[in-house]
Formats: C-alpha cells, structure tokens, sequence
C-alpha cells in the first residue's frame, strides 16, 4: 500500500514562470494540467507521491528554463499515452498534431534504457536519430531526467547506477552543448553523488572550505569594484557570486591536480546593460587591477558555438587575493544559463550574429513558432543544429561494433571541446588534443586529404600538434599530398578517421 505524501500542486505556479504569456496559452496550459492530473489520478511513483507530480516539476522546469506554452504542454502530458489508457488520437483531437508529435518523441526517447554496452548501443542510435528530428523532443527529456534525479533516492541501487552513469555520460554532456548550463550543472551533480558518494562529499567539503575563504575576497572586492565603477560613470550595472559546480570543480581538480592552480572556483558576475558597457568595465578593471596574464577571454568578441557570450578575466586584488570577474550582458547571461532555451530579443550587431549562429532556437522555442504557416512544410531536421543533425546522420549511417561507436560518441560529441579558429575568424568546434588534420577534415574531405602542412598562429606546425583553445590554424594542401597511415595515430574524430580509410583503399581518390 501507498504512503500518499500530500504535495500541493497548482498550475498558477507554472504559469506565473511564463514571461508574455497570453489569455490562450494560459487555457492551454490549463486545460493540459487538468487533462493530465486527471489522467495520472490513482498512479503512484516509488516515493509514494501522486504520479501527477512527476510531469508538474518537469513542466515547472520547462517553465523556468523559458520554454513556451505548447512545451510546457507537451511537458505536462508527457507520460499519459505511454503510462495512462489516453490514446494518441484523443491527444491530436485535445490538443493539435504538434502537441501530440512531441508527446510522441518524449514517449519513443523514454524507452530506450541504458541496459548495458552491447543494448545501450543501438538504444543510442535510436535516441539520437530521434533527437535529431526535433530538438525540443530532448528539452522536454532532459527536464523529464532532471526531476527522476531529483527522486532517485527512492530507486534501487543498481537502477540508481545505471540512471546516473546515463545522465553523466549522455544527458548532462548534450544539456552543456546546448548551452543549457543550469541544466548541465543539476544533472552532473545529482548523477556524481550517486556513482561516487565518497568522492563527492569530499569534493562537497573542499568547495566549502574554499568557497568561504574566497567570498571573502569577493565581499570585499564587489564593494571595492562598485565604487570605481561609480566614479567612472558607470551605475546601470549588478553583480552577483557564482560558485563551481560540484562535478565541473572535481573535474577540474582532477586535471589541475592543484586547487591553488584553479582560479574560478568563485567568481563575481557584473552583469550590464549594453556590449559598449561591457568593455567599458573591462577597462576601468584593468587600469585599477593587474590582471594575470594569458586569463583574458573574450567570448562576445568570439562567441562559443553554443551561443555562449562573456568576458572572462582573472585580477590580482592587491591584498593577496585573485579573482575571476565575468562580464556580459542581461542577454548573454539569459543565453549562458539556458541556451537553446533562451528566447530574449537580442540588440546590437554582435548579438545579431550569434543568434545568426543558432537562429534555429527562434524557429523552435519561442511560442509563436506553432503559429508561422511557413514551417508547416519544413522538415524537422532543418531547424535542428547542425551538430546535432550531424550526430542524427551518424547514428544512421554507423553500423560499426559497439566499444567504437561508444568511443566515437564520446569523443566527437561529449568530451571536453577545444574552440579553433580558420584565418577568416570562423569557429571549429573539435575534441581536445584534435589535430590539424582533424580541422582539415572539420573543414572539408577534400582539404583533409590533400594537407600538406599547416600553420598554427602563424607558425608552421607538424600535422601531429595538439590544438588549444583559440588557435588560428590555417591549412596548406597539395593536389599531390594524400592520406598515410601514419595519420591514423594523430587523429580524434571519427569524421577524419573514417575519411582516411577510405582514401587509403582508394589511392586514385
């Protein structure tokens, strides 16, 4: 029998998250509440709460992160035709073709189960071809995951294993390629308290320990640093605090081996009203405080592929502390924190052409996009980012043995990226410790198999060098030079790897 916990639910709670909501989205969202607590009345989750408040969080979820109406619908009618007697035609008749198509991706997505490497393999193929079709399928996924992470104390502790080394190894890795930081950060942390309790308390304590002696600094120089902007002219700004992850700091511990070699375990946050104010502090930092060299990063300048836009710089304090400091605007924090979720009016040419970048997010997440006649005919794989288009594509055509397509997965999709750049300013997002003939081929297949040499800032390389973050790398091809095997031992993508095999069985390509 049931212990049934009474948990208030109330649909106002979801759509006061909603900014610009209308009088229709608003009965939307209503009417969908109400058809899916009725639906769920009398199932009971693990926890012995109501069913019904499993889709609530995650629709609340949708909502916080700015998804639009239809979303949130789709979010909180999610599990009805898969766990409830309500058929796909009641949905089409209740709610329209679009509610139903992406109640339809979540349902196909959720059954495919982590069941080990050689089942998981072709459940991965499946999910990413799905995924593929129409991004906001994994959206509502992905906020569906984060509150079953949220309750997984109730499951076993194999199944708890299992659902956390998916969430590492899949789902928070595809939530930080969306951008959608505050997503990836929840999710890495619940799943590492699972799969490494000892670890994680440890780290939990570390962070602790360091994040009271740096607030400390960053008090101190938030007051410091509001004065000289104030004298400067500058007033239309905030500042906030943020800490490190609990996963993304262990991560980073790990690679440092050295806490006292990592800078941004704290960092203060000045957030302003336009780009010009942005360098506008910048500079009055820098005339006041030595900052440490080779820490400036300039994102708005040269955003991330994801869309992620601010300026990055480490200060010495001058009483012994050192500071990371993050500026950006009210847009690009939007944009730092939720990604493909965000649906902000962005202003001012260098906004334009990121959103030029992910102009897809538009098309598919703001609530006007079920409306515009003109996409009725678009496949849905061309609202799609490229890369995930890509991973769709590879999915398809990759029928190679389980161990290397896991590896491949891993690396092209999941691993730590390096952002590089061609002589032009164009990005090419590739794995770390990738090569120029991994950038060659990102390029194009002809270029990879005709590089004869490259330059890495202006410096002849051997094909061999690892690439950094923000690289130039400018390619030299011969119609002479062809692929050997000894490139094979230099490479990290698949794309290059596979490119080369087959110029290598055929030598006149």
């Amino acid at each position: 029998m049931n212990t049934i916990k009474t948990k208030e639910t109330n649909v106002e709670d979801i759509i006061s998250l909603i900014k610009n909501i209308t009088p229709q989205d608003k009965e939307l969202i209503k009417k969908a509440y109400d058809f899916a607590k009725k639906a769920h009345e009398g199932q009971f989750r693990d926890s012995g709460d109501p069913y019904f408040t499993h889709v609530f969080e995650t629709a609340k979820i949708l909502a916080e992160i700015h998804m639009g109406p239809r979303v949130v619908s789709a979010g909180l009618l999610h599990d009805v035709i898969e766990d409830t007697g309500v058929t796909n035609e009641e949905i089409k008749k209740e709610f329209g073709e679009k509610i139903l198509f992406l109640i339809e991706g979540v349902t196909k997505l959720g059954k495919l189960k982590y069941r080990g490497l050689k089942r998981h393999t072709e459940s991965l193929r499946k999910f990413f071809i799905a995924t593929s079709q129409d991004v906001r399928v994994l959206v509502i996924r992905l906020a569906d995951r984060l509150h079953n992470m949220e309750t997984l104390s109730y499951l076993s502790r194999e199944k708890q294993i299992r659902k956390s080394t998916e969430v590492l190894e899949i789902f928070a890795p595809l939530a930080y390629r969306l951008g959608m930081r505050i997503l990836n950060r929840r999710l890495e942390d619940l799943a590492f308290s699972y799969l490494e309790p000892e670890e994680y308390k440890k780290t939990v304590e570390i962070l602790k320990q360091r994040k009271k002696r740096d607030m400390r600094f960053l008090e101190k120089f938030d007051r410091s640093l509001k004065k000289a902007l104030a004298k400067e002219g500058v007033r239309d700004f905030t500042t906030s605090f943020r800490v490190k992850g609990i996963y993304s700091f262990y991560k980073k511990l790990e690679r440092k081996d050295n806490i006292e070699k990592i800078y941004d375990i704290t960092a203060l946050r000045v957030i302003t009203k336009s780009v010009a104010d942005c360098y506008k502090v910048l500079g009055i930092i820098h005339s006041i405080w030595n900052p440490l060299p080779g820490r400036l990063k300039d994102y708005i300048a040269l955003p991330k592929p994801n869309g992620y836009q601010s300026i990055h710089t480490t200060i010495f304090t001058g009483d012994g502390g050192i500071v990371e400091i993050q500026i950006r605007t009210q847009e690009m924090h939007e944009m730092a924190e939720m990604g493909v979720a965000s649906h902000l009016s962005y202003k001012g040419n260098k906004s334009k052409d990121v959103l030029s970048q992910i102009a897809w997010i538009r098309d598919l997440l703001i609530k006007k996009d079920f409306q515009q006649e003109q996409d009725k005919n678009k496949a849905p794989s061309e609202t799609s980012p490229e890369w995930i288009r890509t991973l769709g594509d590879e999915c398809t055509k990759n029928k190679k043995k389980d161990e290397s397509f896991i590896e491949d997965l891993k690396t092209d999709f999941f691993e730590y990226r390096v952002f590089v750049f061609t002589p032009n300013g164009d990005v090419i997002d590739l794995p770390s410790d990738s090569s120029p003939i991994d950038f060659a081929y990102a390029i194009h297949g002809d270029i990879g198999n005709h590089i004869s040499g490259a330059k890495i800032n202006g410096k002849l390389a051997s094909l061999d060098t690892p690439l950094k973050n923000g690289d130039i790398v400018e390619i030299i091809t011969k119609r002479s030079s062809k692929p050997t095997r000894k490139w094979l031992a230099m490479i990290k993508t698949s794309e290059a790897r596979r490119s080369i095999k087959i110029a290598l069985k055929n030598p006149e390509l």
